[in-house]
């Protein structure tokens, strides 16, 4: 079911999605309502699933697994969905499995400590009988339109990416 929203909900939004841990007060102030007004909005944002939730942004390079890559798989014809998604889930280095129409058969996003243990992975999803071939693409930088941010060249003070 689509939930419609309006023009102030989008901009709240934007708000959480930019920082989750923003008072209602600063909210409401940028929306120009009330605090219980923004409290309702939220709350019925929430209950009606289109806030899942709220999370943290980690810097995984800081903790020494700073390499991305996408692989691209391609399974035999008769292997179902299910066995697409499980090839790789077990694998702590697996950040999202999409399974896609086309070829390939899915794409999956890994986050890896250096380009050997990459190497390694790749080789281990190769072994898995299932799959047919492979195509890794390293990611270089990234921006994503919910985290807002530069993994690895961060916005200048005017907050444009240099």
């Amino acid at each position: 079911m689509t939930v419609q929203l309006d023009p102030t909900d989008h901009e709240i939004l934007a708000l959480l999605r930019q920082d989750a841990r923003r008072t209602l007060s600063d909210i409401a102030g940028r929306v120009s309502l009330s605090i219980a007004a923004v409290k309702r909005r939220i709350d019925r944002l929430q209950e009606s699933g289109v806030i899942l939730g709220y999370t943290v942004q980690v810097d995984h390079a800081k903790l020494g697994w700073g390499i991305e890559a996408f692989t691209e798989l391609r399974f035999a014809g008769t292997t179902n969905v299910a066995e697409i998604v499980q090839t790789t889930t077990a694998m702590p280095e697996t950040q999202a499995v999409f399974t896609i129409a086309g070829d390939p058969d899915a794409l999956i996003w890994l986050r890896v400590r250096d380009l050997a243990h990459l190497q390694e992975r790749i080789d281990e999803i190769r072994r898995s009988h299932r799959v047919t071939g492979t195509k890794t693409l390293i990611v270089l930088d990234a921006w994503s339109r919910d985290q807002q941010r530069w993994p690895s060249r961060g916005p200048d003070d005017n907050g444009t990416h240099p």
